[in-house]
């Protein structure tokens, strides 16, 4: 009896890493950096603002938790959107938005109205983020896909480096220094025609919207650069066929109800279907809702007390680094040079990431990386001397960001292809409530007790995110579910 004909994400699955995955990795990790780059020029704004137009440590906040506002909007909005527009077209769309809001910040005359700008342009940065993820992630063969995604979040350190070099050459360099530097903030509004028209849509996203003829050109690219010959035409021409991959051993309770999850999310998704409800027509509701059905809410919780987590001490820390070192009595340059040094770190952060995702898996990697975090944010608290700041800074953007990577790997495998893109936007908006939290809680926390006190309660959140990791279920090898 012949072997039945592979499905399309099978096909994809079996192929070696080729240069069409390499193209889709930088094309999509350039918009990745790009965000970064956003988001961390933001920093050495506040800190120029603070010496040029003498705003408070409370304006500081508005302006940075505007921004992270419309993160959170955005990355749930932008979720849903992907789900049904599709994740190329949103992820085009999101660089639009915040490249076109940024370059017009620059021509800010009042707190008021960069605080109403910063918002437009996190609408665009929450959104991108969990769309080029799970379009990466949808592309990428199984056994690789968490060190392709990480190496995806890599782009971030490139990003934030860009950020950190224009903070410390251009933003010193007058008054308007700032301005200048926003004004670099609107690439992305052109980088977004490039998204559009060449990189590939996601083959599980068509196949959801009936375009199968679509949903095969993209196969066939991929399998053209691998050199290797596609599936009978008429076996293709059927679409996939629905079947549940045999799961990997389980090695935990986590991974013994992930199992169990998986067989109840599929029941419930062919109820739906039975209904009149299939993947192509679920409404926005429906896939809400989906993320809190008894085969997926197992995962949904415990993912979004890490993002949450995440976010909190990420955002609360990072944004507010060059801020604080000024506050501390270092001067502008200075503070801006140590931010630049302690940025560099991220790198190996990424790079050591990427290579244990696959040994040890998600959910020890992305563990490790939170305890590490965890201990370098108290021991950076209570760092006063010049050697000892860029140590534990450096360990502390090492791992945090080393998490950051392997967090952005797990999120998409945890759920099905009609909830993908709803489950890791939900998931980066609910962290975005963390990051805004963060800049309004770091002038309290400083007040009160100092670096140590603040840089406690970092490390504290830190070890929260930790114990939710561990409840996560381990996707390491497996093919994400259709």
């Amino acid at each position: 009896m012949p072997a039945p004909a592979l499905t399309r994400t099978e096909r994809l699955d079996r192929l070696p890493f080729t240069s069409r995955h390499r193209r889709l990795l930088v094309g999509s990790g350039i918009g990745w950096a790009l965000d970064a780059m956003d988001v961390g020029l933001l920093s050495y704004v506040l800190v120029a603002l603070a010496a040029t137009w003498q705003i408070t440590p409370g304006e500081q906040s508005w302006i940075a938790t505007a921004s992270a506002v419309g993160m959170a909007i955005g990355a749930s909005l932008g979720g849903l959107l992907a789900d049904r527009l599709g994740r190329r077209q949103v992820f085009a769309l999101t660089l639009l938005v915040f490249g076109i809001a940024t370059g017009v910040s620059a021509l800010a005359w009042s707190v008021a109205l960069l605080v109403a700008l910063r918002f437009i342009v996190g609408l665009g940065l929450g959104a991108e983020l969990p769309v080029a993820s799970t379009l990466v992630s949808e592309l990428a063969p199984a056994r690789i896909r968490g060190r392709v995604v990480v190496l995806l979040e890599a782009f971030w350190a490139a990003g934030w480096l860009a950020a950190a070099l224009i903070g410390a050459f251009l933003v010193p360099s007058s008054d308007d220094g700032w301005r200048w530097a926003l004004a670099i903030g609107v690439v992305p509004a052109f980088y977004a025609i490039v998204v559009r028209w060449r990189l590939p849509e996601s083959v599980r996203f068509l196949e959801t919207r009936g375009r199968h003829e679509e949903a095969e050109a993209v196969v066939r690219s991929f399998e053209e650069s691998a050199g290797v010959g596609h599936e009978a035409d008429a076996a293709a021409d059927r679409g996939t066929r629905l079947s549940v991959a045999e799961p990997n051993a389980v090695t935990s309770s986590a991974d013994a109800a992930d199992a169990a999850d998986a067989h109840s999310t599929i029941a419930h998704s062919t109820d739906a279907r039975s209904a009149g409800v299939g993947p192509g027509a679920a409404t926005q509701t429906t896939r809400l809702g989906g993320l809190f059905s008894p085969g997926m809410l197992r995962r949904t919780v415990p993912l979004w007390v890490v993002w949450f987590c995440v976010n909190f001490s990420y955002y609360g820390a990072f944004i507010w680094l060059p801020t604080i070192l000024f506050n501390s009595g270092f001067s502008l340059v200075r503070s801006v040079g140590f931010t630049l040094i302690i940025t560099l770190a991220q790198l190996p952060g990424y790079a050591v990431a990427a290579w244990l995702i696959e040994v040890w898996g998600r959910r020890a990697t992305l563990t490790v990386f939170l305890a590490g975090s965890a201990a370098s944010a108290a021991l950076f608290g209570t760092a006063t001397t010049d050697a000892w700041i860029l140590t534990f800074g450096c360990l502390l953007s090492f791992f945090n960001l080393g998490a950051w990577g392997a967090l952005y790997a797990v999120t998409p495998e945890l759920y099905p292809t009609r909830l993908r893109g709803t489950g890791a936007g939900w998931a980066a908006g609910v962290g975005r409530i963390g990051a805004i939290l963060a800049p309004l809680s770091v002038p309290l926390l400083s007040a009160a007790g100092g670096s140590p006190l603040l840089f406690g309660v970092f490390g504290a959140v830190f070890v929260i995110a930790a114990v939710g990791a561990l409840l996560l279920a381990e996707r390491k090898g497996r093919p994400l579910e259709d």
